[in-house]
């Protein structure tokens, strides 16, 4: 069988974040990747200038059109935009059963810009958490879902990961790349309480565009070929790890360049394929 994963996502027309990095990051796990499109975005590495959302019926049809076909195997979601698009994204995740689903609640673009209506957060907790299989907010999105402070030690991740699970989220991945120190740390509660850390030297580059993306989208494609949770996180750390540390060897844009998501393959040194 050909593992399968569908990414629900915003476009992002300069290709570091959104359905571009997820596509990107299904590919390098040797997995099929299908999208559903709910937002177009005039963006480059420098900042987003525009969002057009999709309407939710075309959202709907896309969904339809993909599920009825394909034997999608784990679903990521990223930006959705507004509350109308959160409702129908979860109805359509609902209508065909959907398994396997990593939400990654984007709300603000590495270069600053918004990408979720503020009046939709309420709709985010509401409709996709009791769905998700696993979310994975980073310190400033935890925050935002709770309404408080971004935190700032291992105890206040601690604490932030079991309210969010105590608002519906099965298993919750609380993500310290904004944090400070030499080592980023993340945080997996699992449901029923155990809990893992999966550590990381902090790499010091501006190019950590998608960086959020890449990596829900690599836990999906994890779930979509079998792998247990904690294993596909474990999995998923490493890889998007190893395409922080090579992204500065790739060389787009002028401002927040992406990762290597094909660090694996690539020439590090021409940029030609090995």
């Amino acid at each position: 069988m050909t593992a399968i994963a569908l990414t629900i996502a915003g476009s992002d027309s300069s290709g570091g974040a959104g359905i571009q990095a997820d596509l990107k990051t299904f590919a390098a796990h040797q997995v099929y990747g299908a999208s559903v499109i709910v937002a177009l975005t005039a963006q480059n590495t420098r900042g987003v200038r525009a969002i057009h959302a999709v309407p939710r019926d075309f959202v709907a049809q896309q969904m339809d059109a993909v599920f009825e076909d394909l034997d999608v195997g784990a679903v990521k979601i990223g930006m959705l935009a507004t509350a109308e698009l959160i409702e129908t994204v979860a109805a359509g995740l609902k209508r065909h059963g959907a398994k396997n689903i990593v939400l990654d609640p984007v709300m603000i673009a590495a270069s600053g810009a918004r990408l979720l209506e503020s009046a939709a957060v309420e709709a985010i907790r509401t409709h996709l958490f009791p769905l998700a299989t696993l979310i994975t907010p980073n310190l400033p999105e935890a925050a935002a879902l709770l309404g408080t402070s971004p935190a700032e030690t291992d105890e206040a991740m601690d604490e932030q990961a079991e309210k969010l699970a105590a608002l519906g989220a099965a298993n919750v991945l609380v993500k310290g790349g904004h944090g400070t120190g030499e080592i980023s740390s993340d945080l997996l509660l699992l449901a029923g309480g155990a809990r893992q850390r999966f550590n990381a030297p902090r790499l010091e580059t501006r190019n950590t565009h998608g960086t959020g993306c890449t990596l829900s989208s690599a836990i999906a494609a994890n779930l979509a070929k079998g792998l247990e949770l904690p294993e596909a996180v474990g999995h998923a750390k490493t890889y998007i790890s190893a395409a922080i540390a090579a992204a500065d060897q790739v060389a787009v844009g002028q401002g927040h360049g992406p990762v290597h998501h094909f660090h694996h393959w690539w020439d590090r040194t021409e940029g030609s394929q090995s």
